[in-house]
Protein backbone atom coordinates (compact mmCIF):
# COMPACT_ATOMS: atom_id res chain seq x y z
CA UNK A 1 0.00 0.00 0.00
CA UNK A 2 1.52 3.29 -1.10
CA UNK A 3 0.16 6.80 -1.12
CA UNK A 4 1.02 10.10 -2.74
CA UNK A 5 -1.52 12.90 -2.55
CA UNK A 6 -1.20 16.57 -3.42
CA UNK A 7 0.30 17.92 -0.21
CA UNK A 8 2.03 21.24 0.35
CA UNK A 9 5.70 20.49 -0.25
CA UNK A 10 6.80 23.63 1.59
CA UNK A 11 5.37 22.14 4.79
CA UNK A 12 6.14 18.43 4.36
CA UNK A 13 9.89 18.63 4.81
CA UNK A 14 12.62 17.36 7.14
CA UNK A 15 15.75 19.19 8.22
CA UNK A 16 18.11 19.29 11.19
CA UNK A 17 19.30 16.54 13.48
CA UNK A 18 21.02 13.73 11.54
CA UNK A 19 20.11 15.50 8.29
CA UNK A 20 22.07 18.63 9.24
CA UNK A 21 21.08 21.67 7.15
CA UNK A 22 19.85 19.77 4.08
CA UNK A 23 16.13 19.90 3.33
CA UNK A 24 14.32 16.65 2.53
CA UNK A 25 10.91 16.72 0.86
CA UNK A 26 8.21 14.09 1.32
CA UNK A 27 7.82 11.98 -1.84
CA UNK A 28 5.53 9.12 -0.77
CA UNK A 29 4.47 6.91 2.10
CA UNK A 30 3.80 3.18 2.23
CA UNK A 31 3.17 0.34 4.67
CA UNK A 32 4.53 -3.13 5.32
CA UNK A 33 2.54 -5.79 7.18
CA UNK A 34 2.40 -9.50 7.90
CA UNK A 35 -0.13 -12.31 7.83
CA UNK A 36 -0.73 -11.96 11.57
CA UNK A 37 -0.70 -9.20 14.16
CA UNK A 38 2.58 -10.46 15.62
CA UNK A 39 4.82 -9.65 12.66
CA UNK A 40 5.11 -7.34 9.69
CA UNK A 41 7.63 -4.67 10.68
CA UNK A 42 10.99 -4.41 8.94
CA UNK A 43 12.74 -3.38 12.14
CA UNK A 44 12.52 -4.96 15.58
CA UNK A 45 13.07 -3.59 19.08
CA UNK A 46 14.96 -5.96 21.38
CA UNK A 47 13.97 -8.75 19.00
CA UNK A 48 10.27 -7.86 19.11
CA UNK A 49 8.44 -7.34 15.83
CA UNK A 50 5.33 -5.22 15.32
CA UNK A 51 2.22 -5.85 13.23
CA UNK A 52 3.39 -3.42 10.59
CA UNK A 53 5.63 -0.49 9.75
CA UNK A 54 4.80 2.79 8.01
CA UNK A 55 7.51 4.51 5.96
CA UNK A 56 7.42 8.18 4.95
CA UNK A 57 10.03 8.60 2.22
CA UNK A 58 11.77 11.97 1.76
CA UNK A 59 14.48 13.05 -0.67
CA UNK A 60 17.27 15.61 -0.46
CA UNK A 61 16.19 18.68 -2.42
CA UNK A 62 19.21 20.69 -1.29
CA UNK A 63 21.65 18.60 -3.34
CA UNK A 64 19.63 16.75 -5.98
CA UNK A 65 17.17 17.74 -8.69
CA UNK A 66 14.98 14.63 -8.76
CA UNK A 67 13.95 11.77 -6.49
CA UNK A 68 15.58 9.27 -8.87
CA UNK A 69 18.90 11.10 -8.65
CA UNK A 70 18.69 11.33 -4.86
CA UNK A 71 17.88 7.63 -4.52
CA UNK A 72 21.33 6.77 -5.88
CA UNK A 73 23.25 9.00 -3.46
CA UNK A 74 24.44 8.09 0.02
CA UNK A 75 22.76 11.17 1.51
CA UNK A 76 19.85 11.21 -0.90
CA UNK A 77 16.94 9.83 1.13
CA UNK A 78 15.53 10.08 4.63
CA UNK A 79 12.82 7.70 5.78
CA UNK A 80 10.67 8.12 8.87
CA UNK A 81 9.73 4.70 10.22
CA UNK A 82 6.64 4.29 12.41
CA UNK A 83 5.75 0.98 14.07
CA UNK A 84 2.11 -0.18 13.84
CA UNK A 85 0.63 -1.95 16.85
CA UNK A 86 -2.83 -3.49 17.00
CA UNK A 87 -5.19 -1.49 19.19
CA UNK A 88 -7.79 1.15 18.58
CA UNK A 89 -8.78 2.49 15.16
CA UNK A 90 -6.42 5.16 13.84
CA UNK A 91 -8.51 8.00 12.42
CA UNK A 92 -6.07 9.28 9.80
CA UNK A 93 -5.09 5.78 8.69
CA UNK A 94 -8.79 5.01 8.37
CA UNK A 95 -9.06 7.59 5.57
CA UNK A 96 -6.68 5.33 3.64
CA UNK A 97 -8.25 2.05 4.74
CA UNK A 98 -11.71 3.15 3.57
CA UNK A 99 -10.34 3.65 0.04
CA UNK A 100 -8.56 0.32 -0.30
CA UNK A 101 -11.63 -1.81 -1.19
CA UNK A 102 -11.91 0.35 -4.33
CA UNK A 103 -8.32 -0.48 -5.32
CA UNK A 104 -8.08 -4.00 -3.98
CA UNK A 105 -6.53 -5.37 -7.19
CA UNK A 106 -3.45 -4.51 -9.21
CA UNK A 107 -3.58 -1.43 -11.52
CA UNK A 108 -6.76 0.00 -9.95
CA UNK A 109 -6.86 3.69 -9.03
CA UNK A 110 -9.12 5.84 -6.90
CA UNK A 111 -9.45 9.60 -6.41
CA UNK A 112 -8.53 10.82 -2.94
CA UNK A 113 -11.29 13.26 -2.09
CA UNK A 114 -10.65 13.54 1.65
CA UNK A 115 -7.34 15.20 2.47
CA UNK A 116 -4.81 12.92 4.17
CA UNK A 117 -2.41 14.73 6.50
CA UNK A 118 0.92 12.84 6.73
CA UNK A 119 1.75 14.56 10.03
CA UNK A 120 -1.22 12.82 11.64
CA UNK A 121 0.34 9.45 10.81
CA UNK A 122 3.24 10.21 13.14
CA UNK A 123 3.39 9.28 16.83
CA UNK A 124 3.47 12.23 19.21
CA UNK A 125 3.54 12.76 22.95
CA UNK A 126 0.49 11.24 24.59
CA UNK A 127 -0.21 8.92 21.66
CA UNK A 128 -2.50 11.34 19.86
CA UNK A 129 -2.04 12.16 16.20
CA UNK A 130 -0.34 15.49 15.67
CA UNK A 131 -1.92 18.54 14.15
CA UNK A 132 1.30 20.33 13.23
CA UNK A 133 2.74 20.32 9.79
CA UNK A 134 4.84 17.35 8.78
CA UNK A 135 7.50 17.09 9.98
CA UNK A 136 9.40 20.15 11.07
CA UNK A 137 8.21 19.76 14.69
CA UNK A 138 9.84 16.33 14.77
CA UNK A 139 13.15 17.76 13.69
CA UNK A 140 13.14 20.49 16.34
CA UNK A 141 14.15 17.79 18.79
CA UNK A 142 16.24 15.88 16.28
CA UNK A 143 19.27 18.02 17.13
CA UNK A 144 19.54 16.04 20.36
CA UNK A 145 21.17 13.14 18.51
CA UNK A 146 23.26 11.18 20.95
CA UNK A 147 26.32 8.99 20.62
CA UNK A 148 25.92 5.22 21.14
CA UNK A 149 27.94 5.32 24.37
CA UNK A 150 25.19 7.49 25.89
CA UNK A 151 22.58 4.77 25.47
CA UNK A 152 20.40 4.51 28.54
CA UNK A 153 20.77 8.15 29.58
CA UNK A 154 17.25 8.74 28.31
CA UNK A 155 14.44 6.36 29.19
CA UNK A 156 11.62 8.43 27.67
CA UNK A 157 9.89 6.59 24.82
CA UNK A 158 9.20 9.85 22.97
CA UNK A 159 12.38 9.70 20.93
CA UNK A 160 13.92 7.93 17.96
CA UNK A 161 16.80 5.84 16.68
CA UNK A 162 18.75 6.76 13.55
CA UNK A 163 21.31 5.01 11.37
CA UNK A 164 22.64 5.06 7.81
CA UNK A 165 21.21 2.17 5.81
CA UNK A 166 19.54 1.07 2.62
CA UNK A 167 16.21 0.84 0.91
CA UNK A 168 14.42 -2.38 1.87
CA UNK A 169 13.19 -3.05 -1.67
CA UNK A 170 15.27 -3.57 -4.83
CA UNK A 171 17.68 -2.12 -5.80
CA UNK A 172 18.33 -1.70 -2.03
CA UNK A 173 20.57 1.34 -2.53
CA UNK A 174 22.66 2.42 0.47
CA UNK A 175 21.05 5.86 0.33
CA UNK A 176 18.83 6.15 3.41
CA UNK A 177 19.12 7.99 6.69
CA UNK A 178 16.66 5.99 8.78
CA UNK A 179 14.76 7.74 11.58
CA UNK A 180 12.74 5.23 13.59
CA UNK A 181 10.28 6.49 16.18
CA UNK A 182 10.41 4.71 19.52
CA UNK A 183 6.71 5.32 20.01
CA UNK A 184 4.27 3.33 17.86
CA UNK A 185 0.84 4.26 16.56
CA UNK A 186 -2.16 2.03 17.09
CA UNK A 187 -4.22 0.66 14.21
CA UNK A 188 -7.13 -1.72 14.52
CA UNK A 189 -7.16 -5.39 13.59
CA UNK A 190 -9.90 -4.52 11.07
CA UNK A 191 -7.71 -1.88 9.41
CA UNK A 192 -4.85 -4.36 9.02
CA UNK A 193 -7.19 -6.96 7.57
CA UNK A 194 -8.22 -4.47 4.89
CA UNK A 195 -4.54 -4.23 3.90
CA UNK A 196 -4.28 -8.02 3.87
CA UNK A 197 -7.21 -8.28 1.46
CA UNK A 198 -5.30 -6.48 -1.31
CA UNK A 199 -4.46 -8.65 -4.32
CA UNK A 200 -1.34 -8.83 -6.50
CA UNK A 201 -3.20 -9.41 -9.77
CA UNK A 202 -5.78 -7.46 -11.85
CA UNK A 203 -9.45 -7.86 -11.08
CA UNK A 204 -11.01 -10.61 -13.18
CA UNK A 205 -7.66 -12.19 -13.99
CA UNK A 206 -6.67 -15.65 -12.89
CA UNK A 207 -4.59 -15.66 -9.75
CA UNK A 208 -0.99 -16.31 -10.90
CA UNK A 209 -0.08 -18.11 -7.71
CA UNK A 210 -1.78 -20.27 -5.12
CA UNK A 211 0.12 -18.89 -2.15
CA UNK A 212 -2.31 -16.94 0.04
CA UNK A 213 -4.67 -16.71 -2.97
CA UNK A 214 -2.55 -13.88 -4.36
CA UNK A 215 -3.05 -11.68 -1.30
CA UNK A 216 -0.55 -8.94 -0.50
CA UNK A 217 0.74 -10.13 2.88
CA UNK A 218 4.17 -10.52 4.41
CA UNK A 219 5.34 -7.68 2.17
CA UNK A 220 8.23 -6.90 4.50
CA UNK A 221 11.91 -7.71 4.35
CA UNK A 222 13.02 -9.71 7.40
CA UNK A 223 15.28 -7.71 9.73
CA UNK A 224 18.97 -7.96 8.91
CA UNK A 225 21.98 -7.73 11.25
CA UNK A 226 23.10 -4.18 11.99
CA UNK A 227 26.63 -5.12 10.96
CA UNK A 228 29.11 -2.26 11.26
CA UNK A 229 26.42 0.42 11.11
CA UNK A 230 26.32 2.88 14.00
CA UNK A 231 22.94 3.16 15.71
CA UNK A 232 22.34 6.49 17.42
CA UNK A 233 19.61 7.34 19.87
CA UNK A 234 17.69 10.51 20.62
CA UNK A 235 15.68 10.86 23.82
CA UNK A 236 12.47 12.71 24.47
CA UNK A 237 10.95 15.33 22.22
Amino acid sequence: MAGRNEWDYTQNVLTGGPLMDDVYKLEQYHCHWGCSDSRGSEHTVDGEAFAGELHLVHWNTSKYKTFAEAAKASDGLAVLGVFLKVGKTHEEMDKIARLLPYVSHKDEVVDIVENIDPSKLLPVRGGRAGTQRCVNPCMRWADRIMHPEHKGDYQDDNGYWTYLGSLTTPPCNESVTWILFKKYIEVSHHQLNIFRNLRKFPRGAECPCHENHGAVINNFRPPLPLGNRVLRECGSF
